[in-house]
């Protein structure tokens, strides 16, 4: 098996952790993160600086939110020097909208001796709704409340990057047979290799 750090993204409520942990569960030898690992420092950061607990909030994003993914590469990093492959759970929304972040990744995963892997979890966003709904977690509440709002400000569609070229692999997960689908494909394809 090719050396890789594989990344599950996709806006939330796409089903992206589920799909991460199933197939975490088919590679033998992977290390397994989830940057939701990383919410109880994010909250102590909260309470220090004295602000409430808000994802969606200025602060976390000036503070917060790019730190989280820094910390998760980095772990990632120290992983594969240790394991074949790694495999992060992470939205990386905005990340897959800029060529410069990816083409600095793959350069810095090749002094690894590793690959990029992007999944990109493909949902409609009606089950993205449901989902979320079901989920019931506190982290949706103004995204629920502001349900069109929310939904006019996130991009669903699968990212379009020259630095992506040969590394992005969708995983359609609308329904139980494309998830069976996909999961077939994508296992079958990491093991040829």
């Amino acid at each position: 098996m090719t050396k890789r750090m594989i990344l599950v993204t996709s806006p939330p409520a796409s089903g992206k952790t589920f799909v991460s942990q199933q197939l975490a569960k088919r590679i033998p030898n992977v290390v397994y993160l989830d940057k939701d690992a990383l919410i109880p420092l994010s909250k102590q950061i909260f309470a220090v600086a004295g602000e409430p607990i808000n994802r969606s909030s200025q602060f976390f994003e000036e503070n917060i939110r790019n730190f989280e993914y820094e910390a998760i590469l980095d772990i990632g990093f120290e992983a594969l020097k240790y394991a074949n492959v790694v495999l992060i759970n992470a939205p990386f929304t905005r990340e897959v909208k800029d060529n410069e972040y990816f083409k600095n990744l793959r350069t810095k995963l090749s002094s690894y001796n590793a690959e990029l892997m992007l999944i990109w979890v493909v949902t409609d966003i009606e089950v993205s709704h449901k989902r979320m709904l079901a989920r019931n977690s506190p982290r949706d509440t103004w995204k629920l409340a502001n349900w069109d709002e929310y939904i006019k400000s996130r991009d669903y569609s699968v990212p379009d990057l020259p630095a992506l070229s040969g590394c992005l692999v969708k995983f359609f997960n609308s329904n139980n047979v494309e998830f069976n689908e996909s999961m077939e494909r994508i296992t079958k394809y990491l093991f040829e290799e």
